[in-house]
């Protein structure tokens, strides 16, 4: 059964593909003058926004260059929603407890037996 999957598999990734439709999706190849690619998607030509946005950038070492650091604002902004204090399900869910979607109200012990001053005091399990 194995060898069988693996065949068709193999056969599949080799065979030519399928006559185009609408939606392929044509990859020109730029000009060797650092020009971006562009691309021809259902008849509309459109460029690479990777490499406009690489023209973008400063003039310098790319690969060589270091990323910007974060400013506070930034890093705040990476940190996950329950060190901000903001909505978080699973904190929810958990102080929750079964009552999570079925109730307002948090889940709760029973509230215990109020004691008789009459009779002695129960004894603890053990």
């Amino acid at each position: 059964m194995a060898r069988l999957f693996l065949s068709v598999f193999i056969l599949a990734c080799v065979l030519p593909p399928a006559q185009a439709d609408e939606h392929t999706v044509v990859v020109t190849p730029g000009k060797t003058d650092g020009a971006c690619v562009s691309v021809d998607s259902a008849g509309r030509r459109v460029q690479s926004m990777a490499c406009l946005n690489e023209k973008l950038l400063p003039a310098g070492d790319a690969p060589g260059r270091q990323a910007p650091s974060l400013s506070t604002a930034e890093t705040n902004l990476q940190r996950p929603s329950n060190q901000l204090g903001l909505y978080n399900r699973a904190a929810l869910e958990h102080r929750m407890g079964n009552a999570f979607g079925k109730s307002v109200t948090p889940q709760r012990p029973p509230p215990p037996a109020p004691a008789s001053p009459l009779l002695p005091p129960p004894l603890p399990p053990r």
